[in-house]
């Protein structure tokens, strides 16, 4: 994901990394030179002059922009909540921190110890969540988080997020079984593995029902016949400018037609998705810190922004 701030609005005019612009230039080009040549032709196809009048590109646009409106609030809607459930993730892994730190009353000589494995293993849950989401396949990331006892319990599973908590779970159940929780802290704890449960299954959620195809082909097709019966409505009217009003239009159209498909896929790794790996380190970072875990500096955006 790009991660950067508005910058100066002249620069905002040739930013390229994070614009779509790049996916949709080679369409762009194409309409361009399709349009000066409806100029160079005067709107005609052979002997044929197409009359069009601008009037029905205008309410033909209205209900374009309407319908596009939909899509883009559909696509934005599920972007959100993939960022509100990340967002939760970040709060409710802080918070069974805590509760593991404070009311886990083990008077062994490896408390410590244990309660460091236990809190590796929220880390875990994270990262294996931020895999199983973007199709990752491999546990190499997890190989520092878990002992090589459960690393081969999970290797080649698909749902390793679901297994993971279920390690934490036989750990509350032994130490509850040992007397160090009582059955009111035990209540919390497992309600703060609900919520990691329910967060996991409303990203699957968001996951395995992407936007129906159906509206998808509807308006990319949409889109590019408005684009390119436009020429044809506009060579009388505008003359030699045409070309230039039919690619900003198109640009505005074809881009946000790209937007959409991008942002209703929000897990993915394209520059304007959820930066789930920032997200990772973030709850890494805060939770080790927490605990007193060893570990290096926050790992920040590159020059090029890319998180």
């Amino acid at each position: 994901m790009i991660v950067r701030q508005r910058t100066h609005w002249l620069k905002m005019l040739f930013i390229w990394r994070g614009s779509v612009l790049k996916k949709i230039v080679v369409q762009l080009a194409v309409i361009l030179v399709f349009s000066l040549s409806i100029y160079f032709f005067k709107g005609k196809i052979f002997d044929y002059k197409v009359h069009l009048n601008p009037t029905i590109f205008t309410l033909i646009g209205l209900a374009l922009a309407i319908f596009m409106g939909f899509c883009n609030s559909a696509s934005y809607d599920r972007f959100w909540e993939g960022r509100k459930l990340w967002g939760s993730l970040v709060i409710e892994t802080r918070s069974f921190t805590r509760q593991i730190l404070s009311l886990v009353n083990d008077p062994s000589p490896t408390a410590k110890e244990e309660k460091e494995k236990i809190i590796k293993m929220v880390s875990a849950f994270c990262w294996a969540l931020n895999n199983q989401l973007r199709d990752k396949p491999g546990t190499e990331h997890l190989a520092g988080l878990l002992s090589p006892e459960h690393l081969e319990q999970v290797k080649d599973k698909k749902f390793i997020p679901s297994i993971i908590l279920g390690f934490i779970a036989d750990w509350l159940n032994e130490q509850q079984r040992k007397g160090n929780i009582d059955t009111i802290v035990m209540t919390a704890l497992d309600h703060q593995l609900n919520q990691f449960s329910n967060i996991s299954g409303g990203c699957e959620r968001i996951y395995n029902t992407p936007l129906p195809f159906a509206y998808s082909v509807l308006l990319h097709r949409t889109v590019y016949l408005y684009c390119f019966w436009l020429p044809f409505g506009l060579v009388d009217s505008l003359g030699w400018m045409m070309p230039l009003i039919v690619l900003l239009i198109s640009y505005t159209f074809i881009a946000l037609d790209a937007i959409i498909q991008e942002i209703g896929e929000p897990f993915g790794e394209e520059e304007n998705d959820l930066a789930l790996n920032s997200m990772c380190r973030t709850i890494e970072y805060s939770i080790f810190e927490q605990a007193g875990i060893p570990q290096g500096e926050l790992k920040k955006p590159d020059s090029y922004f890319i998180d």
